[in-house]
């Protein structure tokens, strides 16, 4: 019985449901609304001392949550088409693709900050409990969509080249996410680790690239 729950509640018919679909598209909306919120003081910062052109570096988890919300329209849109068929093109792809490997990267890497500075000994407050749900439910998502993503290699190739780009850019001019005060001192071992993420989540949405392929074979 448990089982058959589960596997309702991952089918691509519930996945796809208008009212699911509307449900994350407010939530992740919402969500990128209060991460830019978030990152303002230290978005402010950056232009004021470095430089205008670093900004799109900063806000690393509202842009994934953002291309994520995109994908979402993407879906929306095409659950309102009589055909039912997606409508495919090069730009869905990339923010598809974006949105996959940034929201499973940002996902698991915010979690990990979090309470790899408590276990420093940071404080947790309850927006670090609210942080950790969010950010856990962001890497979520990447992976229970994967039937329904239209993203091929190329936009793989090109969000991978972005996301190495974002890593040089936080840990060689210093844009990375404000950290908890005692892991400063960790701060290249953060930079290997975020490097490894990076490089695990691109991984993670070419393989999702392949089992799409396959479940779209067996459907044929």
């Amino acid at each position: 019985m448990l089982s058959m729950s589960i596997r309702t509640y991952v089918s691509k018919a519930f996945l796809s449901g208008r009212f699911m679909l509307w449900s994350l598209f407010w939530v992740n909306f919402l969500g990128t609304i209060y991460g830019y919120q978030w990152y303002w003081k230290q978005m402010t910062y950056t232009a004021d001392t470095m430089s205008p052109a670093y900004l799109p570096f900063v806000p690393d988890s509202p842009t994934a949550s953002l291309f994520f919300t995109g994908t979402i329209v993407y879906l929306l849109v095409d659950s309102y088409k009589r055909n039912g068929e997606p409508r495919r093109s090069w730009f869905r792809s990339f923010v598809e693709a974006f949105g996959v490997v940034t929201s499973f990267k940002y996902g698991i890497w915010a979690v990990s900050m979090i309470w790899a500075g408590a276990y420093q000994g940071s404080e947790i407050v309850w927006q670090d409990w609210m942080l950790t749900i969010s950010h856990l439910g962001m890497a979520a998502e990447a992976l229970l969509y994967l039937r329904l993503y239209t993203y091929r290699i190329w936009p793989i190739i090109a969000v991978a080249a972005w996301t190495l780009l974002n890593d040089f850019m936080d840990y060689v001019y210093g844009v990375f996410p404000w950290l908890p005060d005692p892991l400063m001192d960790d701060l290249p071992t953060i930079a290997a680790f975020t490097i490894e993420l990076s490089i695990v989540s691109i991984i993670v949405a070419w393989v999702i690239y392949k089992i799409r392929e396959i479940l779209a074979k067996r459907e044929v």
